[in-house]
């Protein structure tokens, strides 16, 4: 159990990291304009995803290495897409999760992932994907839970990957 000062040694560190990574943060970049959609997710956020949607899919991706590649691709548009499609508030939290796993000093706190996430072991991200779904704390049975959904989701979503689950497509209302 955490003694009170224990609990606001933790809680301010947390906050001065928090608003460090949010100050250094980088916005997506995009095209400008009224009507065009804007990518949510920046470069950081990408290879985040990148690295995490193999080790939520393995065994749903193709074994051929560039069909393997461009299911992982799409699959990381889709979730750029999903979060677009978020409210505000919900765009934010979960821009706030992947600068902290993009800060290679935050990354490395919270996921035990030194490395860059390009260069992160399956076995590296496989352990910081099962510390958080296990964790005793709640924010990051949340992170995990989120990151698990928008994988998922923007996966099964996509026509192009029907076929290999059998899944013949939503019944045609003529």
């Amino acid at each position: 159990m955490l003694t009170r000062r224990e609990f606001l040694r933790v809680g301010t560190t947390g906050a001065l990291l928090l608003a460090t990574v949010r100050f250094g943060r980088t916005q997506p970049s995009g095209p400008a304009g009224g009507t065009e959609s804007r990518p949510a997710l920046d470069t950081g956020a990408r290879d985040v995803l990148a690295a995490i949607v193999p080790v939520f899919l393995a065994g749903a991706l193709p074994a051929d290495r560039t069909a393997r590649s461009e299911r992982i691709s799409a699959t990381v548009d889709g979730v750029d897409r999903a979060i677009a499609g978020l409210p505000p508030h919900a765009r934010a939290d979960l821009g706030d999760l992947f600068t902290l796993l993009a800060f290679a000093p935050s990354r490395g706190l919270l996921t035990g992932v030194w490395r860059p996430w390009r260069a992160a072991s399956v076995e590296q991200v496989v352990a910081f994907l099962q510390d958080w779904r296990a964790s005793s704390w709640a924010l990051k049975q949340q992170a995990y839970l989120a990151l698990h959904e928008l994988v998922f989701g923007a996966f099964y979503a996509d026509p192009a990957n029907w076929t290999a689950i059998g899944y013949p497509g939503p019944p045609r209302l003529d």
